[in-house]
């Protein structure tokens, strides 16, 4: 695009010309002869032709006028809303790190809105407002602690403690199902690397195609809640997370794709729950987490598809629950692990498809209950399983289609009762002829099919 005078003049300059020849052509070509009426005619309708041709010129330059100031004018409200929005984010920035609380809310609230309002933006105040979550965060004073400084302290720890759940429920609410596409949060980053979380709320929230970081995050007291939340894509991880108490709920989360990483998080107190769950796509990674102490809770969850994965994990102790569990077509690995004091219950599990396996763990001291559960459908393996110590039971069990294996299983001690099964009409494959000591089998023995 030339400047405006310079397109004006090259277009004036060309009309002009044009004119010019349009009429010396009508000229030469309808010559005006006085004598003959048609010929004065048609030299008029000629000349009405190029004024016609110049009029359309004009209108021709009065369009470029008119697109240039509008574009010019765009430009300029550009420019000047370009620099609004830099003066809001500047000044909420800076009432961010205000020492009153009342103005650390208020730079909050200014950022979300600035979020809203413009999206080239967007991901710039998310960025501060996850930055605000990250930074240090002193406990509270000891409850037992008194005296007029403790009681200034517990009021200021609620204050920056209400600025911190007020960011987190602004981020669940801009993730959610309901709100306008120009305003969703959704596909953006948000990293809560390190960020100490002592109680919030996730519910809801749809993380698709965003990558979300916990990564050591600390959720210490308090509860944290991602009831229904939604795992369809991108990547989410609470690698190294520790749990060490209060209350963390996932339950009715539902886990449809992408990747979500608890890799060596730390379970080691109060309590976790999945229950409810639904597992029906995408990977989840519990590799290598250590549960020390906490309660986990699978219960009623619904492993329908993708892959659970707790290979290489260690439950040293705690509680771990997949209570009426439905394993429907899941990939649910249990690989390489170490149960050496954990008490683990799929206690009225359903297990109907899929595969659940123990392939290569050592149980060297926990007690496991499969009491109660259907073993109906799928694959359930134990194959090269080291039972070294600990009790295992099959208390009431329904054996009637799963393929059940302890192919290369080590039977070294502890206990592995299949003694009273609710149901034998598919009984396990891979057990030694020779019942080791700790193996208890039903007293009529298995079918000569089943110790292949």
């Amino acid at each position: 695009m030339q400047p405006i005078r310079q397109a004006l003049t090259i277009t004036l300059i060309g009309s002009l010309a044009g004119t010019a020849l349009l009429g010396w052509l009508a000229l030469r070509l309808l010559p005006i002869d006085p004598a003959k009426p048609d010929s004065v005619r048609n030299a008029l309708d000629g000349i009405k032709i190029v004024l016609a041709l110049v009029a359309g010129v004009g209108g021709v330059v009065a369009l470029v006028v008119a697109y240039r100031r509008q574009r010019g004018q765009e430009r300029a409200d550009a420019r000047e809303q370009s620099k609004l929005f830099h003066e809001r984010f500047a000044k909420a920035a800076e009432q961010l790190g205000h020492a009153e609380p009342t103005v650390k809310l208020a730079a909050v609230h200014a950022l979300a809105a600035l979020a809203d309002d413009a999206v080239e933006m967007r991901q710039t105040c998310i960025d501060v407002l996850c930055a605000f979550l990250r930074m240090p965060y002193p406990p509270p004073p000891p409850e037992d602690a008194e005296g007029t400084d403790v009681e200034q302290a517990r009021l200021a720890y609620a204050a920056l403690r209400e600025v911190r759940h007020t960011i987190i429920r602004l981020i669940t609410a801009h993730l959610q199902a309901d709100v306008p596409a120009a305003k969703s949060w959704q596909g953006h980053d948000f990293d809560f690397t390190g960020a100490v979380f002592d109680g919030g709320t996730f519910d809801a929230a749809q993380f698709s195609d965003s990558t979300v970081i916990f990564v050591h995050a600390q959720f210490s007291v308090g509860e944290v809640t991602f009831h229904g939340a939604q795992f369809s894509g991108g990547m989410i991880s609470f690698g190294r997370a520790e749990f060490s108490g209060g209350m963390v709920s996932f339950g009715s989360a539902r886990f449809s794709g992408g990747t979500v990483h608890f890799s060596e998080a730390g379970f080691s107190g109060g309590m976790v729950s999945f229950g409810g769950a639904e597992f029906s796509g995408g990977t989840v990674h519990f590799s290598e987490a250590r549960f020390s102490g906490s309660r986990v809770s699978f219960g009623r969850a619904d492993f329908s598809g993708g892959t659970v994965s707790f290979g290489s994990a260690q439950f040293s102790g705690g509680e771990v629950s997949f209570h009426a569990a439905k394993l429907s077509g899941s990939r649910v690995s249990f690989s390489i692990t170490l149960f050496s004091g954990a008490e683990f219950s799929f206690r009225r599990a359903l297990f109907s498809a899929g595969e659940v396996s123990f392939n290569n763990a050592l149980f060297s001291g926990d007690e496991i209950t499969f009491s109660g559960a259907q073993f109906s459908g799928g694959e359930v393996t134990f194959n090269g399983t080291q039972f070294y110590r600990g009790e295992i039971t099959f208390q009431g069990a329904r054996l009637s289609g799963s393929r059940v294996s302890f192919s290369s299983a080590h039977f070294i001690g502890g206990q592995v009762d299949l003694s009273a099964p609710g149901a034998w009409t598919v009984p396990p494959v891979g057990l030694p002829d020779r019942p080791p000591a700790g193996l208890l089998l039903p007293e009529a023995g298995p079918p000569a099919a089943a110790a292949t």
